[in-house]
Formats: structure tokens, sequence, C-alpha cells
């Protein structure tokens, strides 16, 4: 299903009797790797002012220190490809401290089901699961191939769907249906296809029957290669970021509580102050609830878009774990986790000599878990894993949770954002990044996003940002 378009080929029209900015700052809200993208690409050629409600910049980019482990805000590996933001992230990891260098690393994923330990992608590497599921998977695929090349397949309505006619009903029923469902929290059949093809990768005919008779094809996915600092985490990319910033410029502890479309303005920490252009890097949904004066059908679509949140575990082991894949996807039930990542697997530093450090995602999304029993269930899932030996290996487990975390493609997603990102702009306010765009993409994306926005502006009549 192609992605229907979130922008109109015509702008509302302006109203020129609004206040005039002349003078007034391009106004950055939100300092993760958007806002400061933004901002670095600005530079001087125009005023900006940067605004983040915590203490620190970073945004889902910051890295946490407990204990002598390191934890980013679940996995967070850098995958390149477009050629400007790989010179820029490879220029800012100059240096000669550990933190100003980037590990290259080749994926190492893999997928537990049927208490097999199979590569990653499940849907070309079939070898090792029990005999009849990978007959049926193989065979489902066979089926979905025939008909697609019949060229009478029914058009999509759905990811569900989507995954039916191109993987099969067998692949469909036994990783993507289930894992997507515990990933997004809700099922597949509430979910557009249009999102998904840079992210899914859809083998070819001759490379699942490879992969079923263990003839292994070639790593696939847009994430086969990933960089990482040697230490300090994924953060050490927003320091390097800061480090290019005027502190003038950048303020923290500085919260965005409205905007007024009428005046111009926004209110940060109790003062109005006139924006000659917003780039908002927060929630959508947030954004347009701070907006006093958007128009009543406009909250209404805002109302509609949906997100569901992510709870994750910061888990240390007083050992190294027993495997050596840097993450694994889980589509079975009975684990209480979809993902287990293992940040030490990829870079040492990220734990104590001899030490584990690892994200748990979990599947649950109902009101706040009893650590009590939440903890014990799954370290003993982990153990069931065979991740690590015993629950005795784990030092510490600190819950966390993502508020905004996975946004939902559902049907009403793209109508919404069709009415409310037009209008938003006309008023020379830009959502970026992942939340503020509304969508699902990567670190390198938001960067661009960023630098994207920043060109834009800057081509823009200086009177009024619009562009």
């Amino acid at each position: 299903m192609a992605a229907r378009s979130t922008h109109v080929s015509e702008r509302p029209p302006v109203d020129e009797t609004r206040p005039s900015t002349q003078g007034a700052d391009v106004v950055i809200v939100g300092g993760g790797l958007t806002g400061l993208s933004t901002a670095l690409f600005l530079g001087d050629a125009t005023p900006w002012q940067l605004f983040e409600r915590d203490a620190r910049p970073g945004g889902h980019a910051r890295t946490e220190h407990d204990r002598g482990f390191w934890f980013d805000k679940t996995g967070h590996w850098l995958h390149l490809r477009d050629a400007g933001i790989k010179s820029l992230v490879h220029d800012l990891f100059q240096g000669d401290a550990p933190e100003r260098e980037l590990v290259a690393v080749s994926r190492k994923a893999r997928i537990l089901s049927h208490g097999a330990l199979t590569r990653y992608p499940f849907q070309a590497n079939l070898m090792g699961l029990p005999p009849s599921v990978n007959s049926e998977c193989l065979l489902g695929f066979l089926a979905a191939h025939r008909l697609a090349q019949s060229g009478q397949a029914p058009p999509v309505q759905n990811f569900e769907e989507f995954c039916q006619q191109r993987f099969g009903a067998g692949i469909s029923r036994h990783f993507m249906i289930p894992y997507n469902q515990k990933l997004w929290g809700v099922h597949p059949r509430e979910i557009t296809a249009a999102w998904c093809s840079r992210f899914v990768p859809t083998p070819s005919l001759e490379e699942v029957i490879k992969g079923a008779v263990g003839d292994t094809p070639p790593e696939l996915g847009y994430n086969v290669h990933f960089l990482y600092p040697k230490a300090g985490g994924i953060e050490s990319l927003v320091h390097g970021l800061r480090a290019r910033l005027p502190d003038s410029r950048l303020h923290t502890r500085a919260a965005l509580e409205s905007v007024s479309l009428a005046r111009r303005e926004v209110v940060i920490n109790g003062e109005a102050r006139p924006y000659r252009a917003l780039v908002a890097t927060l929630p959508l949904p947030e954004l347009c609830k701070r907006i006093i004066d958007l128009p009543a059908p406009l909250v209404s679509w805002a109302e509609r878009l949906r997100c569901t949140p992510v709870r994750y575990l910061n888990v240390a082991t007083r050992k190294s774990p027993r495997v050596d894949y840097h993450w694994l996807y889980v589509p079975e039930e009975k684990y209480p986790f979809y993902r287990v990542g293992i940040y030490s697997n990829a870079v040492p530093s990220m734990a104590p000599p001899g030490c584990g450090s690892l994200y748990v995602e979990l599947s649950e999304r109902g009101p706040p878990p009893n650590l009590d029993t939440l903890v014990p269930a799954v370290c003993a899932a982990l153990v069931q894993a065979g991740i690590v030996d015993s629950a005795e290996d784990i030092l510490f487990a600190t819950l966390r949770e993502i508020e905004y975390a996975y946004v939902v493609f559902d049907h009403a997603y793209y109508e919404a954002l069709a009415q409310l990102m037009p209008f938003l702009e006309s008023h020379d306010i830009y959502p970026r990044g992942r939340y503020g765009s509304w969508t699902y993409n990567s670190m390198e994306d938001c960067l661009m996003l960023g630098r994207d926005i920043a060109a834009r502006l800057l081509s823009a009549p200086s009177s009024t940002g619009r562009a």
C-alpha cells in the first residue's frame, strides 16, 4: 500500500494582518537530535533560541549511568546512509577520548521461537525451527508468492493483510503477527501497511528457500551494520552536537506552556516571546494541546492521533551473558518481553569488565506493574531464554517508561496529518522529529529533519520565516 501524502500542494492563505515578527528568533522547542540538528544547521545565519524542558538536552538519545553500568533509552544504534549526515557524525567523533570514537559493528540479531534460536529476519532464516513449523512457513510463503505472481492479489487494507500476502500464513502466524502485536501494543489489523516498506525486510523466493534448508543467505535489512560510540553510550553523539552550539542560545529546564497563533508567540516558563518560526519537536498531540487558538476541527484531528508507550528494564548482570548476539526478538506470548538487547555485547565499555548491560522491552502496557512480581518473572524468563544462567546473575533491574514510543499508523493517521501539518506550517510552525513529525524513523532521519528544516528557514524571507 502506498503512503498517502501528509502535505497538500497548496498552503492556506497567509493572514497578512498578523503581528510582525521582524527581528524575532527562530524558536526551537526540544533539545533532542532534531532540535540540536536544526540549531547546528541554522548556525549564525539567523537568530535562534533552543528550549529544552529537561535538565540536559538529548531527548530519547540520552544515556543513564548507574553503578558503573551504562543504559540508553533502549536500543539506539546508528544506521547511516545519507552522505552528509554520515560526514557530520564522523566529524563529531574526532578526538582522542574514547567517547569521541565510533565503533563499527556487524549486526548479530536472533529470534527465539518454538525453543529455537534463529537468525534475523525470521522470514529468511527458517532453518532450525521444528520441521512442521519450517514446512508450514515455507509452503505458506510459496502460496503467497504464487498469488503475487498471478497479479490477482487483492489490495491490502492493513498490516495483517500485508503480512499474509507478502510472507504467507505460516510466517505471519508464527512471527509477524504476534511479534508486531507485542511491539505496537495493538493488533496489526489496526495498523496500515504504508509505514513498513523500509523497516520490514522482504526476502526473495530464492532467499527464503535457502534460509529454510540451511544454505545461509546474506544478512538482510536496513541495519546489517551499525555504528556506536566506543564509550559513554549514545549520549556521546548528543555531547558532540551540543559542543558546537553556543551556551547563550540553549536553555534547559525551559518548558513550552502555550502557543498563540494570533499573537505569533510562545510562552516558555511564564515568559512570552514572539517567534519568526517555531520548530517544535515535542510530540505532535502535545504541541496541539498547547496551541490556545487551534481551530476545533483540528483539535479533533489531533485527538485521534494514537501512540503506545513502552516499559523497559535496565538490567545489570554480575557476569557476561551466555549469548553473543546484540539483540533478540521474542514473538511468543509466554515471555513478558518482545525484545532484549545487550549493549555490552556490542561495546564492552557499557558494563564493568566481566559484567553485562541489557535492556528488556516489556510487552505489558496496562496499569503500573508490581515490581515485586515483575522483576522475578522477567529474570526467570531471561534464564528460560538462555541469556543468563541464573536469576542470581542479575545484579539489579530498574524499570523505565517512554510515554511516547510507537506511533500507531491506524486508519485515521494519514488524514489527521494531512489536516494538521499544512495548517501549522501556514502559521510558521514546523513539527519535526520522530514525534513532532509523528512517524517511525531512525536517529539519522531526525538529524536529516533538522538539517532540512534549517535549510528551508534560511531560504525563507527574513521578515516572516515563510517558505
